[in-house]
């Protein structure tokens, strides 16, 4: 089941979709299977980064969904954005990671670039403090809805080190092709999971396919998955798949 919210105006459109959508989920979960060996797991940790508008507490519920054994030893962190004028909704001030400058966002939409880079620092700093606790980068997971997805995008790509993953959901590109040149080979190899809702008319569906090309000419791993019928929101059924995604990438103990 999606959830598909409608406002009348463009000035509160984004902030609208965006709150609340994830804590809805929880009331559709399913039995899980849980796998045997859940000590040979090392520590991981998982970063959400939540839309504009939204706050890192209001998606804690997303966690409840990873059942598996193997999230038994991962720690969980839903920081929220800090508050900004936003000039996609008159300059009204909210929760905003930088700058949006239109809505819908498009695949041609101007970018926030220096806005982007100053909350990538923020995003690298926590990531910093979970490797300096003795986490291997590569049970590292940068996660992120609507304008947290394009700030997971920015994120991962822009570390220093590979991480575990990054996943974008209902993202867009939030930088230009220049940008290629500020990224580590081995940021290179961090793989990216890309969702997205095909009748999305907040982050337009063009949008988020514009992202796998530009991987690609940076040489960047990507799995591009499309949901039909799915609007500015996320679903069960790509948060299971999430789960599925990551549990293949971590790492043991051993």
């Amino acid at each position: 089941m999606d959830l598909i919210t409608t406002v009348p105006t463009k000035s509160i459109a984004l902030l609208t979709i965006t709150l609340g959508t994830t804590i809805f989920f929880v009331l559709f979960l399913q039995p899980r299977t849980f796998s045997p060996n859940p000590d040979s797991m090392a520590r991981s940790f998982i970063l959400w980064l939540h839309g504009l508008g939204d706050s890192g507490p209001a998606n804690e519920p997303i966690k409840t969904l990873f059942t598996s054994s193997e999230f038994r030893n991962t720690i969980w962190k839903f920081p929220s954005a800090p508050s900004n004028p936003v000039t996609c909704n008159y300059g009204s001030v909210m929760p905003s990671w930088f700058d949006i400058h239109e809505i819908p966002v498009t695949a041609d939409s101007p970018k926030d670039e220096n806005g982007v880079l100053k909350a990538v620092q923020n995003v690298h700093a926590m990531i910093d403090k979970e490797v300096a606790a003795g986490t291997n980068p590569k049970n590292i997971f940068v996660c992120g809805f609507s304008q947290g997805g394009a700030l997971t995008l920015a994120s991962v790509l822009l570390y220093p080190r590979t991480l575990g993953g990054g996943a974008v959901f209902s993202g867009w590109v939030p930088f230009n092709l220049t940008m290629i040149e500020r990224m580590s080979d081995d940021a290179k190899k961090t793989p990216i999971l890309w969702s997205h809702g095909v009748v999305d008319r907040t982050v337009l569906f063009e949008a988020g396919q514009a992202g796998p090309p530009f991987l690609e000419q940076a040489g960047v791993s990507c799995e591009f998955k499309a949901y039909p019928g799915l609007a500015h929101s996320i679903s069960n059924e790509e948060l299971r798949y999430l789960e599925s995604w990551i549990k293949t990438r971590l790492q043991s103990s051993s």
